[in-house]
């Protein structure tokens, strides 16, 4: 008798629950890199020191040099030539210039993707862009991936994710 209210009380019971989830998520990424390009421009210095040394320009005694008027960004520099102040005595005399860039004249412009020229600055960095050539990646009905190879600055990437979750 037990044993068959055993067997009542069981068939009496919440039926088993259990909810199943099944994701299957695929995704290809192709990526070329594109051309870059950074210029900037250096401006023009000049430096003068001495000491025990007479200096001019040409048409005056005395003179230390400098930059002049402007043309293109390039300031006009005065030449400065030295001698020995009082002979015998110890004398120093050096000067530096570094002319900068000048201004430009024309634009840059992209075509196609590509810079046909570029100005030439003082601090320059390029990269070439990147080939496509076969770059290709394709997701199947049945979630096979297919990545193919491209050229030079190119990247592809597939991944499948499969989740199943039990609750």
């Amino acid at each position: 008798m037990k044993a068959l209210l055993l067997i009542a009380v069981a068939l009496l019971a919440a039926p088993a629950k259990a909810d199943i989830t099944h994701k299957i998520q695929s995704s290809v990424q192709l990526t070329v890199d594109a051309a870059a390009s950074a210029a900037t421009r250096i401006g023009t210095t000049y430096s003068i020191s001495g000491s025990g040394a007479s200096t001019t320009d040409g048409t005056t005694s005395g003179a230390i040099g400098g930059l002049g008027t402007v043309t293109n960004g390039i300031p006009a520099v005065s030449t400065i030539t030295a001698t020995q102040a009082t002979s015998g005595s110890a004398f120093s005399f050096s000067q530096s210039y570094l002319e900068g860039d000048s201004t430009s004249t024309t634009s840059t412009t992209v075509t196609s993707g590509v810079t046909g020229s570029l100005p030439l600055f003082g601090s320059t960095t390029t990269s070439s862009g990147g080939v496509a050539g076969s770059l290709a990646g394709t997701i199947g009905s049945n979630h096979a991936l297919t990545v193919t190879a491209g050229g030079a600055g190119t990247s592809a990437t597939g991944q499948m994710v499969t989740e199943i979750t039990i609750d």
